[in-house]
């Protein structure tokens, strides 16, 4: 059965530079940090533990792929805030199922990963 899509080596990469984004560690606890609205950077850094240095480089790299917007307010000091925008926000679903079947196969995973690795030491 064809995959649509999947045949393409141009889909393929496409899909793979997009994957590279959004299956990062610090985009997918981003994402779910701005999922119920905007945030100051320490807020989202409290409540993630990134470095300043990780946090600022995937808010950027999600800023440049134009999944957040950041905000600077004129005040002294200048408030500035992040916030999911609309295709930032149609990543919390997807990222849900993704979240649900890495729970419901994680252990299975594991199971088979400890087996493997057992085989392949007794194969030496």
């Amino acid at each position: 059965m064809a995959r649509p899509g999947w045949d393409d080596p141009e889909d393929c990469r496409a899909v793979l530079q997009v994957l590279d984004r959004i299956g990062d560690k610090w985009t997918v606890m981003v994402v779910g940090a701005l999922a119920d609205g905007p945030m100051r950077f320490n807020a989202i850094q409290r409540l993630i533990g990134a470095s300043h240095r990780m946090l600022t480089l995937t808010l950027r790299a999600l800023e440049a792929d134009g999944l957040v917007n950041r905000t600077v307010y004129p005040t002294i000091p200048p408030k500035v805030e992040y916030e999911l925008t609309r295709r930032g926000r149609s990543l919390i679903a997807p990222l849900q199922t993704v979240a649900a079947w890495a729970k419901r196969n994680r252990r299975a995973m594991e199971t088979a990963r400890a087996k493997f690795q057992a085989n392949k030491t007794a194969a030496r």
